[in-house]
């Protein structure tokens, strides 16, 4: 399953910026996962201050 966000995220920017597939955008208030997109790499939950990425 695909990578969620989290309400925890702080909208630095950090997970879009290493996202190898481009699936991480900026949402209303957080950034948000294409689902359809995501290839589960973790990556984004790798670099995220405050792991905000989840897998779902």
């Amino acid at each position: 399953m695909a990578y969620k966000i989290s309400d925890e995220c702080i909208a630095c920017g950090s997970c879009a910026a290493e996202c190898p597939v481009g699936a991480i955008s900026e949402g209303d208030g957080k950034y948000v996962i294409d689902a359809d997109t995501c290839i589960e790499c973790g990556t984004c939950a790798g670099v995220c201050p405050v792991g905000a990425p989840q897998a779902e």
